[in-house]
Formats: structure tokens, C-alpha cells, sequence
């Protein structure tokens, strides 16, 4: 294929507002263009890229058992809103209405709908266990799109679902799509961990993500060498806690004037940031138009676990509270906030640590205020003990290990839905005993596009992208060093016709710009191997560089189809030696 007849519009210079290497590298080397804020539009080599991935995903979820379908875009939001996510997913979903009046979105995912095909289908446990999925465009109202394709407002999305009639049949189908993500990010090239996870909007019990380790990934991914690993929202540690045993001292209200933080508080008061508690206020929301004060209390040198939080209230969203909320239940603001005389309304949650704590410092809800030798029961009431907090790099994982903290782009989720909505939708099957059963669902997704950024993240360098050639627009890139020279064009067009015949896909730089122009943008293309033909053409002989490395050597233009398909293999399977 010749480059000249392919819109590859690369540019020297970053854009201005990119972050992420992938971002830059996509946008500079032509893959992507920006329509708008968070909509890209993909150009003939990610177009190439994507359409690899796509094959890799369908030949490993048929090898699963999953075949494939597809669901519209556009879903009505009557649907959506007898499951109860309508409200939940918030301004995050596109909303628009039909001529009729008649109210619709854009599906960020599609449970509602693949569940209710499923319910008008299928009657029997007979036809169960059953696995679909479909490989869409999904949209999303980010507030903040950023780092490229990375996080969009529209992007490619496998969403998958399992349907049984058992446990049995789930826990399988969990399995089997499970092995089938490792397969596929495999494939792909990615270097990735399967970690713990929060089922968040999505729901269910039990989840894993699975997250490229990267600069720019927005997750915090915790992990340790045991093999531990689970998302900052899920992580635990070991407790580590001693009761303290001093006796209880005369609880007093001490002036801290000018001190808003926990290091100032303590600083004033001459306490330890460990006898300190942290108290903040959140509303969570139970139901519409219902919303529950929450004071969750910690250590002071700990950090409140907002997930953690709101799966242990089983509430739809938790939002710390507003200045005007802190002053209408505690009379204070942040800073001078603490359980002391809280009243009932507010519930009172505590982190497993502030148990074994006495003599605590608090807020006094009165500003410029603090209490020394506040204690559980005495002083003040918990409501609810538990795991509030986030992890800490250096504690011992419930492994043994000690905990790690990386950052991570979450590629792919799988979870373990239940009877969560085919309960609320109807989605019932006789079982083998003649009774009416909710179908059991699980739920399977991959980021198509994010999974470009990730790949591109972890491989790209400072000279453009390097791909795996699993994935790679193209397997070999040919260059004349001057097109205007007949024999190098004849060169390169009967190198083409071998490599192509071989089952390679060859793109040839047949433009008219000088050597580094088009060394430069084969390097920010990113395709492995690359072939030039220069001034040893005359005697048959072409350099081959190898992208990923760097190297070159020096081959005759007989042995160059062999020498191709040696290095692509050495690629792929890089602890392979040649003998």
C-alpha cells in the first residue's frame, strides 16, 4: 500500500493540550483528529489498529462461548428508569427527546437492553447458559475529557453478558470470560494486572479490573509481590491496631484559633496526628429527594474511603456536605468538625483504627474550638464500625506483602451481576423443577479505544509509537530513500509484491520528501519493522531496522521475506532464542 494514497497527516509539533505520551504520539503520527471536547474522530492507521483488536476480541470470546450481536445506540429512558440508574448515572448520561415527546439516551452500556431482549426470548433453563456481546460506540458526558481517546465522550466498547439459571452457570461463564481478557490483552501486547474492584453504577457483589500499569492511568492500582492487587477503592491491609489502655481523662474544650487542618490542630494542641480525629460530613443520597447526614471519623493521618463509605450505607451517591448542610446539623465549619453532641439525626460512622483509641482531640463543632479527651460512649456515640480508610503504601496486604502503589488505565471490568436486573426487569426462566427463577447475570467489558492509549502509553518513546505487531496498522514499512530514483522504486514495489505474497502488510513511503522526513514520521507511525532501501540497492541489499529496539542489519534482498518473518516472530515471543 502506498503511503502517498493514505491520509497519515503527521505534524512536528505536540499538540498544546496534551498530557498522556499517548496522546501526543497518536495525534502527532496521524492516527487521531479532535472534532470536539472529548470526540475524536479515527483516522485510516487507528482505523487499521482498532479493526486488529476488534479480531482479537471476537476470535477469543467465540473460543468463550460468546457470539456476537449488536444493540442501538439510542435507548429509551423508560428503561433505564425502571432499573433506577437513570437518576443514578446523573448528568453523565445524554438525554434528548423524539418528536413525540417521547424521552431517550445515548447507552453508555446496555444491561437494560440486553436484558430485556433476553427476557422476551428466552423461557427456559433449557437455553441457559447463554453469552452475548457486541463491540459498539458508547457515550458518556465526561466533565472533563482528557489525555486523548483516553477519556472521551464517545469511544468503542466490548459489553458482554452472561445469562444462567444457576449459580453454576454464572461462576463458568465468569471463568471462561475472565481466561478469554487475559487472552486478548495478551495478544495485544499489554503488560497488565488483574486486581480487586468496586461494581460501582454497575452493580453486583463480586468484580476484578483489569489495569495497564501507566504514568497517566487514573486508577491507583495496589499491589504487592505476593500477587495482591485491588484498586485504591477496594484495597485492604491488615489491621495492626493495639487498644489503648490509659484511663479516661476529664474531657475539655480548648481554643485553637487560626487552625483549619488536622497538622495545625495538633500542632496547637500539642497531640499526636494518631489521637486525633478527622471528622468529616457527607449527605448521602438513600432515594430521590432523600439524602442522610454521615459523619465518618478517622485517624487523623488517614484518608476517608468515599467508597468504602457508601457500600457500607448502601446509599446511590455520597457527596461531602455543603458549607450551608455543615452549619445546618454540626453549627461549624470544616476544621472545627467532630462527634461530640451530634445529634441523631446524623449517623455516626467510624473507622476500625479510631476503636482502640482514648483521650482522642476532635472538633468541638464551634469554630476555633477543640475538645482533648473525647472518648467513644462517654462522650460521644459510633453508630457503625468498619474499614473506612485507604490503604497505605508500606502496610502489610492481607497477603503478608507489603502494599505498592502504581497508577493504572482501567482496560477491561468483569463482574458478577446477580439478579439485580432481571429482577427489576422481569427477566425470569422456568427452572427444572417448574418454577419461576430470576435469570443470573454477569456482565464483560473492554475499552476498545482506551485500550489503543494504554498500548500506545506503555510502548510509545520519545521518537513516536512503537506497536506490537499483533496490532500494528502495518507489519513492515518500506522506504525508497529518494522515490525519484527508478531502481529504488523498483526495489521497494517488487519488495512489496513478496512481502504482501508472504501474507504481510506492507505500507511504502512513496513520497517525494527527503530521508529524514521520512524517518522521522516512520518512527512516530510506529509500524515494527522498517525497510530501507538506499544506495546498496544496486547490489541488492536493504537495511532492516527493528522499531522497538532500534537495531539494524544489513539483508539481501532473496532473504528478505525469511528475515521478516523471523524478527515478527522474535517480536511476538521476545524470550524465543534463535539457535
Amino acid at each position: 500500500m502506498k503511503q502517498s494514497k493514505i491520509l497519515i497527516p503527521t505534524k512536528k509539533e505536540a499538540p498544546s493540550d496534551a498530557e498522556a505520551l499517548s496522546h501526543v504520539m497518536m495525534e502527532r503520527a496521524g492516527y487521531i483528529y479532535q472534532i470536539s471536547s472529548g470526540v475524536w474522530s479515527y483516522l485510516p492507521l487507528a482505523y487499521r489498529v482498532i479493526r486488529k483488536v476488534k479480531g482479537i476480541i471476537r476470535e477469543e470470546m467465540e473460543k468463550a462461548g460468546a457470539f456476537q450481536m449488536e444493540t442501538p445506540s439510542m435507548l429509551p429512558a423508560d428503561l433505564w428508569q425502571q432499573t433506577g440508574r437513570y437518576e443514578a448515572y446523573g448528568d453523565t448520561l445524554f438525554k434528548f427527546k423524539d418528536r413525540n415527546d417521547r424521552e431517550y439516551i445515548l447507552g453508555p452500556t446496555d444491561e437494560e437492553a440486553m436484558t430485556e431482549i433476553l427476557r422476551d426470548s428466552i423461557k427456559s433453563y433449557k437455553k441457559l447458559p447463554l453469552v452475548v456481546y457486541q463491540i459498539t460506540d458508547k457515550f458518556r458526558d465526561e466533565p472533563r475529557p482528557r489525555y486523548g481517546i483516553l477519556r472521551g465522550k464517545e469511544f468503542s466498547m466490548l459489553d458482554g453478558y452472561s445469562f444462567s439459571a444457576d449459580q453454576k452457570g454464572l461462576d463458568e461463564a465468569y471463568d471462561l470470560q475472565a481466561q478469554a481478557y487475559r487472552n486478548i490483552f495478551d495478544r495485544a501486547g499489554l503488560n497488565y494486572k488483574v486486581i480487586l474492584a468496586d461494581s460501582g453504577t454497575i452493580g453486583g457483589d463480586n468484580s476484578q479490573e483489569f489495569s495497564a500499569p501507566a504514568k497517566v492511568g487514573e486508577d491507583v492500582i495496589v499491589y504487592t509481590d505476593g500477587g495482591y492487587a485491588a484498586n485504591i477503592e477496594k484495597a485492604t491491609s491488615k489491621f495492626t491496631g493495639v487498644q489503648q489502655t490509659a484511663a479516661l481523662a476529664e474531657l475539655a474544650k480548648k481554643p485553637t484559633p487560626g487552625a483549619h487542618t488536622v497538622d495545625e490542630a495538633c500542632e496547637t494542641l500539642g497531640v499526636d496526628q494518631g489521637q486525633m480525629l478527622k471528622s468529616m460530613l457527607f449527605m448521602a443520597k438513600m432515594g430521590e429527594d432523600d439524602y442522610q447526614p454521615v459523619m465518618v471519623l478517622m485517624r487523623g493521618n488517614d484518608e476517608v474511603n468515599e467508597t468504602k463509605v457508601t457500600n457500607a450505607i448502601d446509599c446511590e451517591e455520597l457527596e461531602l456536605a455543603s458549607e450551608e448542610d455543615t452549619q445546618k446539623y454540626l453549627g461549624a465549619h470544616p476544621g472545627s468538625l467532630g462527634p461530640v453532641g451530634v445529634g441523631e439525626e446524623v449517623k455516626i460512622l467510624a473507622d476500625n483504627y479510631v476503636k482502640v483509641l482514648v483521650n482522642m482531640a476532635c472538633g468541638a463543632n464551634d469554630d476555633g474550638f477543640h475538645y482533648v479527651n473525647a472518648n467513644i460512649d462517654r462522650d460521644f456515640r459510633v453508630d457503625e464500625f468498619g474499614d473506612f480508610r485507604n490503604v497505605q503504601e508500606g502496610e502489610l496486604a492481607p497477603d503478608g506483602y507489603p502494599i505498592k502503589f502504581t497508577n493504572g488505565i482501567e482496560i477491561g471490568h468483569i463482574f458478577k451481576l446477580g439478579t439485580g436486573y432481571s429482577e427489576k426487569l422481569g427477566a425470569k426462566v422456568l427452572d427444572e423443577n417448574g418454577r419461576q427463577v430470576n435469570m443470573i447475570m454477569g456482565c464483560y467489558g473492554i475499552g476498545v479505544t482506551r485500550l489503543l492509549s494504554a498500548v500506545a502509553e506503555q510502548n510509545a518513546d520519545e521518537n513516536g509509537l512503537v506497536w506490537p505487531d499483533s496490532i500494528a496498522p502495518f507489519d513492515v514499512h518500506v522506504i525508497p530513500v529518494n522515490a525519484k530514483k527508478d531502481d529504488q522504486m523498483a526495489m521497494a514495489n517488487d519488495l512489496e509484491g513478496q512481502l504482501t505474497a508472504a501474507g504481510y502488510e506492507v505500507l511504502v513511503d512513496d513520497r517525494k520528501e527527503r530521508a529524514g522526513v521520512k524517518f522521522a514520521d516512520a518512527d512516530l507511525i510506529g509500524i515494527p519493522l522498517r525497510v530501507t532501501i538506499g544506495k546498496k540497492a544496486a547490489d541488492g541489499i536493504v537495511e532492516v531496522k527493528i522499531r522497538k529496539t532500534g537495531e539494524t542489519i544489513e539483508v539481501k534482498q532473496e532473504e528478505l521475506v525469511n528475515t521478516v518473518g523471523i524478527l515478527l516472530k522474535q517480536l511476538a515471543n521476545p524470550t524465543d532464542k534463535q539457535e
